[in-house]
């Protein structure tokens, strides 16, 4: 049997191939897994822009100089040496840009399951637990859409909630949240709009989105690029960046001075324009890591708390989501090329979310 990877060049995302191997022959304990559908989204680019840093090449090894990057579907076991795992299950979880993947399930129960794979062990549990959705009590097939495309993004966007409101919004009254229509700032406003007691949000998105931000009716105020001028600077501000536009980032701790008081660098949707400039002050920004803070509040609540706030919040955020989502399926590998250039370079609409079937 054969497989497909797509694969890009760490170093340069502008290029890319599609590698067919040969299946391997399970060993005792594995199984194998034919991807069923995926999500593609700048998230996934914010992981190839990263991936030396914060090791997620590391997840599906691939030659020297070359990486695949994760993305979040679901599968479908079609092949098992593992007793407790068998032909037919549904998996939901982190999978390569491809059409199969052999893993190592353990720490099973009867919901989820871990690939314990050797030159994963080191990696964040949260990309390394797959839920297996038959035994899942909550599982609604409905929305597995929603699921692929929101459910990682919104789970962000509750992390960052949940870190302002433990840091007590850095003692600012305002928010600033760059690529405001980015599906990981728009689950943020959500969270933000529904907490009255949250200070005052303000996106900033470029022009052609601007209607469609301003159209979602999530943020107090909605500034174009061309308008940080017009942002308060006499009021203290944290700015949670999902742009990672250096020049943008630069322009905004120049103007704010002093009452800049945190920037948190979430994601990387103008991936081209990363390099800060000569005003970004380091001292009061840091690079935002959810798995990390995922961690610090499991220990903090509990097994299984933060689960089970992250979900109710991106089940409710995504049913308001599809007043304004419209969802694209793109089939076979020659797509998974495409679907990525078009990503990386821009050509989705924020409004649009892409499923990708590979196989």
């Amino acid at each position: 049997m054969q497989m497909q990877t797509f694969e890009v060049k760490r170093n340069d995302l502008s290029q890319s191939r599609l590698v067919t191997s040969k299946v391997p022959a399970l060993r005792e304990g594995e199984i194998l897994t034919k991807i069923d559908r995926f999500a593609f989204t700048a998230n996934n680019i914010s992981y190839a822009v990263v991936g030396e840093k914060l090791g997620y090449w590391q997840f599906f090894p691939a030659d020297e100089g070359w990486g695949v990057i994760p993305v979040w579907g679901f599968a479908e076991v079609i092949d098992s040496k593992n007793p407790e795992v068998k032909k037919g299950e549904r998996l939901y979880g982190y999978w390569p840009m491809g059409t199969h993947l052999v893993m190592l399930p353990g720490k099973l129960r009867q919901d989820r399951l871990r690939d314990v794979s050797s030159h994963r062990a080191e990696l964040a549990a949260v990309y390394n637990s797959y839920v297996r959705v038959q035994g899942e009590a909550h599982y609604d097939p409905a929305m597995d859409d929603e699921r692929m495309l929101l459910m990682p993004l919104y789970a962000t966007s509750f992390c960052l909630y949940d870190f302002l409101v433990a840091n007590e919004n850095f003692g600012a009254s305002q928010i600033v949240i760059p690529s405001a229509s980015s599906k990981t700032a728009i689950g943020l406003a959500y969270a933000l709009h529904d907490d009255p007691n949250s200070a005052a949000s303000v996106g900033i998105t470029s022009s052609a989105n601007q209607k469609m931000v301003e159209d979602l009716g999530l943020y107090d105020t909605v500034l174009t690029y061309d308008e940080l001028d017009s942002l308060d600077a006499m009021q203290a501000t944290v700015i949670i960046d999902m742009s990672g536009n250096g020049k943008v980032l630069s322009e905004l701790h120049k103007r704010l001075g002093d009452n800049m008081k945190f920037t948190s660098n979430v994601g990387l949707t103008h991936y081209e324009a990363n390099k800060m400039g000569p005003d970004f002050i380091r001292e009061r920004s840091a690079m935002f890591f959810a798995p990390g803070h995922i961690q610090k509040r499991a220990h903090e609540w509990g097994p299984g708390e933060f689960d089970k706030k992250a979900y109710e919040f991106w089940r409710a955020a995504a049913l308001k989501s599809r007043q304004w989502l419209t969802v694209e399926h793109h089939h076979g590998m020659d797509a998974v090329s495409q679907v990525f250039a078009m990503v990386r370079d821009s050509k989705v609409k924020p409004d649009a979310g892409v499923i990708v079937s590979p196989t």
